[in-house]
This record gives structure tokens, C-alpha cells and sequence, in this order.
């Protein structure tokens, strides 16, 4: 019975191929324009770290003073060195990190004169393991190595494919501006979006390409970059470490369960109190803990305007959605004496029904494809613009089913009404005219 109703869906549309043009015509523009947006969307709102999100925390601690500038009801979005420094070796989640992001030099086999710079981030142990960051070749440094001051770093794949011609670099020498550094890990493919580690290096910047240990860069001054908010003297000898009144270190933590996350909550307030009666904190406990998808929320990474252009995009595909309607409503009408026809010849007004329904979703699924077409070209505009996640403008399968599933639904819901003026139209009066 499907494939005699699908039969008749096709011949049906074919003997009307204006207006069925026109009908795909339309449900490919809304879904075109609908499907760009709501991928950009969904691209901006993805969990950057499935699975982990709900137990990965950052941690936020006030050390301002009483009436300073910087007067405002949230504590400062990055942590001081002294602070970073004690919550890391305080070790009351199961995993911790503290971390900054920089530029080095890199200075590749082929001699200075081949220098380039490239992004890095400075960072602790625990970092690999708590943001499950895959490996191609070797892992992450140790905590002793941290301890210690180790002279150790990790890279990603492309640099060591670019420096090496391999990424299997475990055990080369890396060497980062005057300073030798051991490679003792390899980063697969990974590039998490947003870039929630440290949004202040941009929210969709691209993932770094080399890793050190914080301290050890520190000692080395391969230099810091992001931003730093301060409230006191900045050091004259520009060393970021005695820098007690500047906050520009990222920390996060890892907590696997409700009753974690509430002790590290007390131990955040108590670390509070116990810094403001050192005479370090000029005002009481202000701490806050938000998981990731919280401090993004909370950062609003996504802005405001693809918010309204989605929003924009999905009422131009309710009046193409309406014009459909229309369209189908004429189309089916037009047919009141060949479904009538069929009503004397014993089909039920069920059965008519659904040979309707199936008509508009074959118009559904020809729309679906052409609005894949219009939204792959929709988001190649978008990665031409000069905005920091049109880079992460790609539609994958998820995104790729729903246009089609959008499409479907879309133009069914669209048909519903036609199709019931279609069916109620009484077989009896319009027999008489044929």
C-alpha cells in the first residue's frame, strides 16, 4: 500500500510541476537559512567536553580589598599566584590545574633563522587526565615533574608533524626561545569549542600547540598573555609571580560527586576567612564554583545577536512554512474529484489522509535537500567572516539527519490542514460535476 500511495504521491506532483517546484522552492529557503543558523547555534552551544562538564568546576575566590576600583559584585574571574598556588596544593578535588596561556618562540632543527611563534599554555599535571586530552604518542608530565621544575613539554600533533616530520617526538629536544625542553607527549587531534579552559584567550580560539609546566615557565619567563586584572602595585621587575594584587591565572577542578563539589564549596569560604584574618583579603568570604556549562552561560559566550539571527531565521521558515500551506491547499482542492473518486471506490477518508500526507513529505524531503544545499553554502559565507568561531562553522551528522527530519516534520505539519480540507469535501456533490 506504501508504494502504490507513493506512486500516486509522484505522479501527482509531476502533473503540477510549477507549483511543486515552488512548494520544494520554499521549504528549501526556510530550511536553508534556518538549518545555517541553528547549526552556528548549535556549534556555539556545544559541550566542549562531553561526559566531563557536569564534573569539572572553576573555582572563584575574592582578594580585593574593601572600596577598591574593581568594586563589583562578583569576585575577580581569574585567580592571583599565591591563590592559584594554594588551591592547587591544597589538593581537594580529585584532580586539579592551574594554567595561563602564552606565545613562544619555537626554534625548529633547521636553526634560528626558521623561528615561529606558537600558542602555549602553562599548566599542571592534572590537566591531560581531567580534560581527557588524547594522546597520539607518549602522555602528560608528572606531578614530581611539576614538584620539580622540570624542564619537560607536550605538543600537538601538527607542530610535531611540522618540526619533526613525525608525530611520534617522545624523548626529542624541543627548544623554546634560549631554553631546551624534553617532549615527552604528543597530542592527538584536540581542539575543544568554546575554548572554556581560559576565555581570555578568546572564546573559539584554536587549542595550543605547545605545553609546559606552569612553574617551569614561570622560572623561565617564556612570557604570559590573556588578560589580568589588577587592584594593587604591579611589580617593578615585571615577575607575575610576586604580583599579589593582579589576577590572571585559570583554575579549574574535579569533582565526581554532589557532596565533593559541596565540601569544596566550605573549603573555598574557609580558605576565604582564613586569608582575611592573614590580612591578604580586605572583604568576607565571596567565592563562587561553577561547572563548564554554567561559567560559559555565565560569561555569555554565545552573543546575543546569533541568538536573534537564529531566532529571525526560524520565522523565515514559519512564513515560507505558510506559503506552503497555501500552496497545498490549492494543490489538494484542485484533486477534490479525483480523491472523491476514490472515496466512491471504498477508500476511507484515513487512508486519503495519509496518501496526502505521504505527497507533502516526498515535497518535505525534495525541500530537505535543497535547503542541505543552501545551508552548506550559508555556512561557508559564515566561515568567511571575520568572527572567532566561523572556523567551528561545519555541519556534522547530528546536524546533517536533522535538516532532513526539520524538513519532513515541517512540511507535514504544513499539510495537516490542506489535507483535512481535502477530506472533508463530500464525494457525492463533486462526482456529479466529472
Amino acid at each position: 500500500m506504501f508504494a502504490y500511495y507513493l506512486d500516486l504521491a509522484w505522479r501527482s506532483l509531476r502533473r503540477s510541476p510549477v507549483l511543486t517546484g515552488l512548494m520544494v522552492l520554499a521549504i528549501g529557503l526556510g530550511i536553508g537559512a534556518s538549518m545555517t543558523m541553528i547549526t552556528v547555534l548549535h556549534v556555539m552551544t556545544a559541550d566542549p567536553v562531553p561526559g566531563r562538564s557536569g564534573r569539572l568546576f572553576y573555582p572563584q575566590v575574592d582578594p580585593r580589598p574593601q572600596g577598591s576600583d574593581h568594586d563589583t559584585p562578583d569576585p575577580p574571574g581569574q585567580l592571583t599566584w599565591i591563590d592559584a598556588m594554594n588551591l592547587l596544593h591544597a589538593r581537594r578535588g580529585v584532580r586539579q590545574a592551574a594554567m595561563s596561556g602564552g606565545r613562544v618562540t619555537v626554534i625548529p632543527p633547521q636553526g634560528p633563522s626558521h623561528a615561529f611563534n606558537a600558542p602555549a599554555r602553562y599548566t599542571s599535571a592534572d590537566f591531560f587526565p581531567m580534560f581527557g586530552v588524547p594522546f597520539v604518542d607518549g602522555s602528560g608530565w608528572t606531578a614530581g615533574d611539576d614538584h620539580s621544575h622540570a624542564r619537560v613539554a607536550v605538543v600537538a600533533r601538527a607542530l610535531a608533524e611540522k618540526l619533526y616530520g613525525t608525530s611520534q617526538a617522545v624523548g626529542k629536544t624541543l627548544r623554546l626561545g634560549k631554553y631546551d625542553f624534553r617532549i615527552v607527549g604528543v597530542i592527538d587531534r584536540w581542539n575543544p569549542a568554546p575554548h572554556f579552559y581560559d576565555l581570555s584567550m578568546g572564546s573559539y580560539a584554536r587549542a595550543e600547540q605547545v605545553f609546559v609546566p606552569l612553574e617551569t615557565a614561570m622560572e623561565t619567563t617564556l612570557g604570559t598573555q590573556g588578560s589580568m586584572e589588577c587592584w594593587g602595585d604591579f611589580p617593578s621587575d615585571g615577575n607575575l609571580t610576586k604580583a599579589n594584587g593582579c589576577a590572571w591565572v585559570q583554575f579549574w577542578v574535579q569533582l565526581d560527586s554532589p557532596a565533593e563539589v559541596a565540601a569544596y564549596r566550605r573549603f573555598l569560604d574557609g580558605y576565604s576567612s582564613e586569608q582575611k584574618t592573614l590580612g591578604r583579603f580586605g572583604r568576607a568570604p565571596n567565592t563562587r564554583l561553577y561547572d563548564v556549562l554554567a561559567w560559559l552561560d555565565h560569561n555569555h559566550v554565545v552573543p546575543g545577536s546569533v541568538q536573534l539571527q537564529a531566532l529571525l531565521a526560524l520565522g523565515f521558515l514559519l512564513v515560507c512554512l505558510i506559503n506552503t500551506v497555501a500552496m497545498l491547499l490549492v494543490k489538494f482542492l484542485r484533486r477534490g474529484g479525483e480523491l472523491s473518486v476514490h472515496r466512491a471506490m471504498g477508500a476511507s477518508k484515513r487512508a486519503v489522509f495519509a496518501q496526502l500526507l505521504l505527497e507533502a513529505a516526498v515535497v518535505g524531503l525534495a525541500g530537505g535537500a535543497m535547503g542541505l544545499l543552501l545551508s552548506a553554502f550559508g555556512l561557508w559565507v559564515v566561515r568567511q567572516q571575520p568572527v572567532a568561531y566561523a572556523a567551528f562553522a561545519h555541519m556534522d551528522e547530528p546536524m546533517l539527519g536533522g535538516t532532513f527530519v526539520l524538513a519532513v516534520c515541517a512540511t507535514l505539519v504544513a499539510a495537516l490542514f490542506p489535507a483535512w480540507r481535502a477530506c472533508r469535501i463530500a464525494p457525492a456533490r463533486l462526482l456529479k460535476t466529472q
